[in-house]
Formats: structure tokens, C-alpha cells, sequence
């Protein structure tokens, strides 16, 4: 069998004048890990570890076009589910030659009427035999043409399972997929079909049956891709489209083959997906009290092997998948339908030093959704506490959900401090959080979902603030099912998944320094639950755990050096908070231990949380 990955040269394909770390070990790991002839490579690699630029060595051993024969799979691919980690790549020097494509939706047309059309509006999506004179200077077409004919060709994970199957972007030899940790759970969610007003252009004409069974969502599923072709098809026998009409008809597409593969998969005896079908009460024009319909569908896999098969596994000869957090490889295996056996596990030492990345016991109680009135309170005194405490630095609050969010907001307000906080909300969340970073004030920003893809290094953030384990929901039906079949290992290492990265997102280099405050007594609980998936360079931390010695509560330290001209107006409301919180901090530390060792009896009370 001809050799295709070639691991000789990654130490020449590694992109920086310098090791810094442990790279260089990590490389020979890595080296060692393909010439024994694994198909797949995992990279266990800390954050700050410089995984970029391993992902860029590992794809520059890829077989090279004059190394083979002309049918051979050459070049590499880059990925990443996250549109950050993508904006990053692009940036980076370092990385110039990873050639970055992203979806039409990203790129303007370049006609002078159409400057403000994006290209999957263009003239040439809307009119029929379009001959568009400046096509070979289009900023996708380019972008496209570029990344289809370099040897390494970087987009987003999405973007990369939608072209399966596409003549552009082919079979290459090598895939490197960054953040891999959550491989499944993308899966799941790109292969998730959902029917409703906002997913299907003509809902309202619908008649939608009440759904009991998969097999009914399957039938339902085959009668309407039926229909949607019939409106793709008047669609497309007009000779010019508006932009809405083609986003109709795009959507139809998409909807087509999202059904078709539903069908397919479920109908297919050898496949080991599960499929599972959620529906909605009727609604609006939905609902009626002489039919019997139901409202929309979510039609959801789980552990979706074959789906990933198809976009991602026939994609490459050759895989390497990196993150810091793959805290078990059987598991991820199992869930992401790969061979243990071809499957090599590199760890990549953690260089920063534990003293710089301390954990911090600010525990206040159960954030579970009926101890949320009693323990938010709680966390937003301390906050205030944690804000006199680093009254020149900035801070993050990991809120978890917009409820909490703006239940800290309110309560931080009220007691005099909101002058130094942030807050973003759906729309609005990157250019909040931009606005942040570029600030020189020592604000607070309370966020929301921001556990990964976030660099903060230096005095970007000194310190933050989990308020709550990030556990799943288990309303979801997926979630639902696996607790029902027990997988609780599984639960609380996506769980423990989700603070590591959250814990790495302040300390970024061997001499940046921040501190990590856990303030739902359910995390200690999960620290002890989730041991043995976890990493030995971050039970290092969890083991030099202990609690800070805090100012008291002073909302007024809490405003810190920056000048505020609303301060004075709150100085009599945050007197008055000051009065209740003796009552509010006393005997805290006792209870929250308390209830985390009753809290062992059910593991269910410990994490169920409907509330999103």
C-alpha cells in the first residue's frame, strides 16, 4: 500500500522560527503516532498550547500532487466548528498559507448595482443562464478557486460537511479538524431537521399531522420532500428570481436533502443511528379546535455514525484531531463511529504554571433551577465582593443563560456597581464582546455561552466567574434518552468538557496569570463525579483549590479606580444593600458544603435544569 501521510516532514511543515513549550515533544509524539500507522491521531493539547500551529504541521505532511499517481487523494484540509477559531487562522501570519474559504453568505457581489447583495443573492443565483463578466474577480469564486487548488484549504466545519460529496472540494490525503472535542455534538446538530415556520418557506399551507412515532415523522417526511420539490421546480422555470425567491429555493434544496437523508438513514437496517422526533403544540394559524394536527417537528440523531461517515470520515485518508479537552478516548470513539484500535491519543504537556491558573471556592449554592431565587443573590454579592477585589482588572461572569444574566444585571444595579458592568444580548454578542476588549476600563462583562473559542489573554481578563455548571438540558430529548439509558459518565464529562475550556479562556501564555472563581456548589460536586476523565494537568488545579480571603461587601471599592459620574448618585442604594449582606454571607461556606454532600443521594437533583 502506497504511504500518503508523510510524518518525516512535519518538523519542517511547523510554521513558527521556534518550539515553544512542549511542542517539540508534541511533534515527535505525533510523528511516532502515524508511522505506526494510525489512521487517526488525537492531540490532547492544553489551551495556549499553540494547537494551530500543530494543525498546520500535521497538514503540511500531507502527499504532495507530484508524490502519486494522478488519482491519488493529495493536500490537506483545515477545520474548525468555530467561526472564531477561523477569523484567527486568517489573521495569524504564521498561518498564511492555510487558504480560507467560507460560505456565498460571507461574500459581497462586486456589480456596482449589487454592492450591498450578498453572493447567494447575486444576479448570478437569480437569474437563469446568468453570464456574469466579472466571476473570475468575485470574492467567493476567488476564495473558492484559491482553497480548491492550494494544498491546504481551511474552512469551517460546517461549511466542510456541506461540500461532502462536492467535485471542488474532493477527497484529500490529510483532515485536521481544531476543537474536535465536540465532533458529535456537531454532528447531531447539522443532521437535526427542524419543520416549522422560521425552517419551511410555505408552513402556513401545511397540514401537519400529530406525530407519535418515528415512523410516522419518516412517512410524514417522504410526503413532504414530495412537495418541496414540486415548489423548487416552479421555482426554478422562472427566468428571473427576487433575492427572496432564492432563498426560498435554496432552502427548499437544503430541506430536500435534510429529509432525504432522514428517511434514508432511518429506513437503512445497518445504520446505528437513533433517531429521536419532538413536536410542538399547534399555534397561531397551527392550531384549530376542529383538527386534530399537530405543530412543528424537531427531528433529531443521535450518534449519528454514518452522517459523520459521509461528511467527514470519507473525506481524508489521514486524520488528526485536536483539542484540549477529549478526556476519553474509548468514549469519543464510540460517539464519533471511529476504530479504538486505529486511534492514537497524544497528550501534550501543560507548561503554564499551576500558581498561574488558580481555582477559587466562591461556592453560594445550587444553581439548579428551583434554588436559582435563593443562590443568585448570593453569587451577585459576591461579585461585587470579587470586583473590590480586583478593582482595576477586567472581569467575565460566565452566566451560562440569559435568565441568569439578567437577574445579575438587575441585582448588580440595584446595588450600585452596574457602571462597571457589560452585558450583551443574541443579536448583539460579538460586538459587545469586541467593544469589551478594546475598552481600557476594568469592566465586568456577564456573558452568556462563551466557554470556548475566546482569547483573553494578558489584561483582556484577569479574572471571571462560573455561576453555574454548564449542564445539559436535560429537557432535551437526547439528553433525556441517554439519562434514561444511564450514561451518566457521559453527562458529566460533557459537562467537565465544558469548564476546562471555560477555565482556559484568561491564561494564554506560560507567563499570563488569572484566577477562576466557581460559584455553584454543584461544580465541586462534578469535580468529585467527573474525577477520572479528568486531565492531570487540571486536577492540579482542582487539588489547590481552596477559598479566597474577599473584602466585605463595599459596592463603592467595587466601582475600583475607574472614574464613574453615576457613582455618587448610588452611593445611599448600595449603603442599603451593605445593611442585608452580614445576613445574606453568614454561615454560607457551612450550608453549601452541607448541601453538596446530601446532594449525592440523586444525581438527577444535582443537574436538572430545564431553564436555557
Amino acid at each position: 500500500m502506497r504511504r500518503t501521510v508523510n510524518p518525516e516532514r512535519l518538523f519542517d511543515a511547523f510554521p513558527a522560527p521556534s518550539y515553544r513549550g512542549a511542542q517539540k515533544q508534541a511533534l515527535r509524539d505525533i510523528r511516532d503516532a502515524f508511522a505506526a500507522g494510525n489512521d487517526v491521531v488525537l492531540v490532547r493539547a492544553p489551551t495556549g498550547s499553540g494547537k494551530s500551529l500543530l494543525a498546520r504541521a500535521v497538514a503540511g505532511c500531507a502527499r504532495r500532487a507530484d508524490e502519486g499517481d494522478p488519482s491519488d487523494a493529495t493536500g490537506a484540509y483545515y477545520t474548525t466548528p468555530q467561526v472564531s477559531q477561523l477569523d484567527d487562522v486568517a489573521a495569524d501570519e504564521l498561518l498564511a498559507d492555510l487558504n480560507v474559504i467560507r460560505g456565498k453568505s460571507n461574500y459581497t457581489c462586486i456589480l456596482p448595482d449589487e454592492r450591498d447583495t450578498p453572493v447567494d443573492q447575486a444576479p448570478c443565483v437569480r437569474e437563469r443562464g446568468y453570464d456574469c463578466a466579472v466571476k473570475h474577480r468575485c470574492p467567493y469564486f476567488s476564495d473558492r478557486a484559491i482553497a480548491s487548488n492550494r494544498e491546504i484549504a481551511a474552512m469551517t466545519l460546517a461549511y466542510f460537511m456541506q461540500t461532502a460529496g462536492s467535485e471542488v472540494f474532493r477527497k484529500r490525503d490529510v483532515v485536521v479538524v481544531d476543537e474536535a472535542h465536540g465532533l458529535a455534538e456537531w454532528a447531531e446538530m447539522y443532521a437535526t431537521i427542524q419543520l416549522g415556520p422560521r425552517t419551511v418557506p410555505f408552513w402556513d399551507e401545511l397540514r401537519v399531522p400529530a406525530v407519535d412515532s418515528v415512523e410516522r415523522a419518516a412517512r410524514y417526511a417522504d410526503n413532504l420532500v414530495g412537495t418541496c420539490e414540486r415548489r423548487k421546480d416552479e421555482l426554478l422555470a422562472q427566468e428571473t428570481l427576487s433575492p427572496a425567491d432564492v432563498r426560498e429555493r435554496d432552502r427548499l434544496q437544503e430541506l430536500i436533502g435534510e429529509l432525504e437523508w432522514f428517511v434514508s438513514d432511518y429506513r437503512d437496517p445497518q445504520s446505528p443511528t437513533t433517531w429521536l422526533v419532538d413536536q410542538s403544540e399547534p399555534h397561531g394559524r397551527d392550531a384549530s379546535a376542529d383538527d386534530p394536527g399537530g405543530g412543528p417537528l424537531t427531528i433529531k440523531p443521535m450518534n449519528p455514525e454514518k452522517y459523520l461517515q459521509h461528511t467527514v470520515w470519507d473525506r481524508g485518508n489521514k486524520f488528526a484531531l485536536l483539542s484540549a479537552t477529549i478526556l476519553n478516548k474509548a468514549a469519543f470513539c464510540r460517539q464519533v463511529g471511529l476504530e479504538p484500535d486505529r486511534v492514537a491519543l497524544v497528550d501534550v504537556e501543560h507548561t503554564f504554571p499551576v500558581e498561574n491558573r488558580p481555582l477559587y471556592d466562591v461556592t453560594q449554592g445550587k444553581m439548579t433551577y428551583e434554588h436559582r431565587d435563593e443562590t443568585t443573590p448570593k453569587i451577585a454579592r459576591t461579585i461585587v465582593r470579587l470586583m473590590a477585589h480586583h478593582p482595576d482588572e477586567k472581569g467575565l461572569i460566565h452566566a451560562h443563560s440569559y435568565d441568569i444574566q439578567d437577574r445579575l444585571a438587575d441585582l448588580l444595579a440595584d446595588f450600585g456597581v452596574g457602571d462597571r458592568i457589560r452585558t450583551h444580548d443574541r443579536d448583539g454578542r460579538d460586538a459587545a464582546l469586541e467593544a469589551w476588549k478594546a475598552s481600557d476600563e476594568p469592566d465586568v462583562f456577564l456573558s452568556v455561552k462563551m466557554e470556548e473559542a475566546l482569547d483573553l489573554k494578558g489584561e483582556l481578563c484577569r479574572w471571571q466567574v462560573l455561576c453555574k455548571a454548564p449542564f445539559l438540558n436535560t429537557g432535551d430529548s437526547r439528553v433525556a434518552h441517554r439519562l434514561e439509558e444511564g450514561q451518566w459518565a457521559w453527562y458529566y464529562r460533557t459537562t467537565l468538557r465544558t469548564v476546562i475550556q471555560a477555565c482556559g479562556r484568561v491564561v494564554r501564555a506560560p507567563d499570563d496569570y488569572g484566577a477562576t472563581y466557581l460559584a455553584d456548589s454543584s461544580l465541586v460536586d462534578l469535580f468529585e463525579r467527573a474525577r477520572t476523565d479528568m486531565p492531570e494537568w487540571f486536577a492540579a488545579q482542582v487539588d489547590r483549590m481552596e477559598r479566597p480571603d474577599l473584602p466585605a461587601f463595599d459596592p463603592q471599592a467595587a466601582l475600583g479606580g475607574a472614574t464613574r459620574t453615576a457613582r455618587s448618585e448610588r452611593t445611599s442604594r448600595s449603603n442599603r444593600a451593605s445593611e442585608t449582606d452580614a445576613r445574606h454571607d453568614s454561615s454560607t461556606s457551612s450550608r453549601s458544603r452541607r448541601s453538596r454532600r446530601s446532594s449525592r443521594t440523586s444525581p438527577l437533583a444535582d443537574v436538572w435544569d430545564t431553564d436555557e
